[in-house]
């Protein structure tokens, strides 16, 4: 019989010290939820973007009992030994709606979720047990190791409050930011689970392919500070230039996408199915699918799986 374990309160003093603001309980239905409401009545910290910087507030939990992926697909997580934090950032309306562009939003979550465990790992001198256990993408929203997914990626958008203190206009920079809107990114990485506690055959954890590594608190806390140091990086470049960062993104997103290459099937929501391989992305962040019959397909919402 496994034993159930107890939830504590994050404890997170580096991402502390950067990020703009940190929320962190035991227990909640799930962080991104929890976001969205504190989103809506004013009580979490999203600053205005401004002169290339860009505010990221945290919120954190170590259990969730209703965490969430997507596609309404539910998130299964163990307090103690899997990380499950939301990031909450402030962009322009007009950029988390473009079609050609935003999809870009979800590539970003993922490029800086690898950036912020491999930096913490190099930081531990934590080591790779085999060569082939990198990290990698599995588009549009898994972190995969050796074919398997150690963690799941959801970006949702929140509309900011009406007439909130920081919505304010007091001047015409002010008023720039009037259309703005909050995006929450909800990261969830298996970083300390064992065999036996794996949720499903297809899952895998982070300690079970790397050694050297730190106690569970301090990698939450380092891959946490990490990822707010990366969301505002790029999330600001992108405001910035968003044709530009696309296209370095899509240049990214060619070593570290695990579907790139492979036969694979995607599983719409209204039941259908399509096979092919996966050749790519296309400029707006959709995957390009090739039939055998030659035929190249766009694929916007499925998800994919190898066969």
């Amino acid at each position: 019989m496994m034993l159930a374990l107890k939830a504590a309160t994050p404890q997170l003093p580096r991402t502390e010290t950067i990020a703009d603001q940190v929320v962190a309980v035991a227990e909640t239905d799930s962080t991104n939820a929890l976001a969205a409401r504190m989103i809506a009545d004013g009580s979490l910290d999203l600053p205005v973007h401004q002169d290339g910087t860009l505010g990221v507030s945290v919120v954190a939990a170590d259990r969730q009992t209703a965490g969430r992926g997507r596609m309404g697909h539910k998130w299964v997580s163990q307090p103690g030994r899997c990380s499950t934090i939301s990031y909450a950032v402030r962009m322009p309306c007009a950029l988390a709606l473009d079609e050609r562009l935003n999809g870009w939003l979800q590539m970003i979550s993922g490029l800086v979720t690898l950036d912020a465990m491999n930096r913490a790992m190099d930081e531990f001198g934590a080591k790779p047990n085999q060569p082939d256990c990198l990290l990698e993408l599995k588009w549009p929203n898994d972190v995969f190791c050796h074919g398997l997914k150690l963690g799941g990626l959801l970006s949702e958008l929140v509309m900011l409050p009406q007439n909130s203190p920081a919505d304010a206009p007091s001047d015409a920079a002010d008023d720039a930011h009037g259309d703005d809107v909050a995006l929450v990114f909800g990261i969830g990485l298996n970083l300390a689970l064992g065999a036996c506690r794996l949720p499903t055959p297809n899952s895998t954890s982070l300690q079970l392919h790397v050694t050297g590594l730190p106690a569970f608190e301090l990698m939450r806390d380092a891959v946490a500070a990490y990822e707010v140091e990366g969301f505002a990086t790029r999330l600001a470049a992108f405001i910035a230039d968003p044709e530009g960062q696309a296209e370095q993104l899509r240049e990214e997103m060619r070593a570290v996408c695990w579907a790139r290459g492979r036969e694979v099937e995607a599983h719409f929501t209204d039941g259908s199915t399509l096979v092919g391989e996966a050749i790519g992305l296309n400029e707006d962040a959709s995957l390009i699918l090739r039939t055998p019959d030659g035929t190249d397909h766009t694929v916007r919402t499925a998800d994919v799986g190898v066969l």
